[in-house]
């Protein structure tokens, strides 16, 4: 909240006349997330928000009926009310496009690390526990996944419009379209991380978008794992996709290896910021677009810096250093 309420003073670019994505994760309450929207609406000539898991956490909620589903129309109707924008949007000729997404368990194909004892899924995440959803939704198959997937549906008339009109465009989501846009799980302190951060059918709905069109240029913007990032990657097949609500998308077309940037630019918690994340946070809010064009990688940018020189291993699954210390063998 102090770095919202100080961006007018910290940043050195003309915030009326910008365009800010906030890639979900504002606030666990409705009413904080209400008074941080409006603080950014005040800054920003235009806001862009998705929900992440964080915003429908029901556990602080006054209303103790309130179920996550319920509390993401209220945020979605409060956004409205505030003028921040949830739908795709033409923004001087450039295509904003938010994306909606929730993680599955299937999302994490690489190899699990064994030997020691990680912590359950439950028991390290509290979405299992703060979250609210009806009896046929769970986060342990795909069904939340492509639920959410399922609300991009109503702005395919929107899209195509974009698409026909807008040379450059921007998709974000909070969750994470691809497994190595996270570091591998020898590296990770909880090693079973990938496994609730993201979505096949969001990489599928993103390069959709993007299109057999792609260029240099694709960009999508996500969240929620707190690592900077910022990587061209080409496009992957998907052998057993999950997707099942887009019926004008074929697995396998040419598009599908064609390059995307990936962008992750985190607040993240305090704590982080001068431990992992170019040394502070004066550099945020990262301008991604400006006069016409993409800005410059994000640098230093460690995790992606790193896998720029170095191949992804994950048959590898002997414990990194600094995370071996915290377990023992059994």
């Amino acid at each position: 909240m102090t770095w919202v309420k100080c961006l007018s003073s910290t940043t050195t670019r003309h915030n009326k006349e910008d365009v800010l994505l906030v890639a979900g994760d504002v606030a666990e309450t409705y009413n904080k997330f209400v008074f941080t929207m409006s603080l950014l609406k005040n800054r920003f000539r235009h806001v862009f928000f998705v929900p992440g898991n964080h915003d429908l956490w029901c556990r602080w909620e006054t209303d103790h009926s309130l179920g996550s589903l319920e509390k993401l129309d209220r945020l979605l109707d409060a956004c409205r009310e505030l003028g921040v924008e949830t739908n795709p949007a033409d923004i001087d000729g450039l295509g904003i496009i938010p994306l909606y997404s929730w993680y599955h368990e299937s999302f994490d194909r690489e190899e699990d690390v064994t030997g020691i004892r990680i912590p359950s899924l439950e028991m390290a995440c509290k979405d299992f526990h703060a979250c609210k959803w009806p009896a046929d939704l769970s986060n342990r198959d795909t069904s939340l996944s492509l639920y959410f997937d399922v609300m991009n549906e109503k702005n395919k008339d929107a899209i195509k419009e974009i698409q026909r009109t807008c040379s450059q465009i921007i998709t974000f989501s909070h969750f994470v379209p691809r497994q190595e846009l996270c570091p591998e799980k020898r590296m990770l302190f909880y090693p079973n991380l990938p496994k609730i951060i993201g979505s096949d059918s969001l990489e599928v709905r993103v390069r959709s978008i993007h299109g057999a069109e792609g260029s240099a240029s694709a960009c999508h913007v996500f969240g929620h794992t707190h690592f900077c990032w910022d990587a061209v990657l080409d496009g992957i097949r998907f052998d057993n996709c999950i997707v099942s609500s887009i019926d004008d998308i074929q697995m396998g077309c040419d598009w599908l290896t064609l390059p995307c940037r990936y962008v992750q630019a985190p607040l993240a918690y305090p704590r982080e910021r001068k431990r992992r994340m170019n040394g502070g946070e004066n550099w945020l809010p990262f301008c991604i677009y400006s006069d016409g064009r993409f800005a410059d990688q994000l640098s230093p940018c460690y995790w992606s810096d790193y896998y720029a020189a170095n191949p992804r291993t994950p048959h590898n699954t002997q414990l990194a250093p600094w995370v071996a210390r915290f377990y023992k063998q059994i």
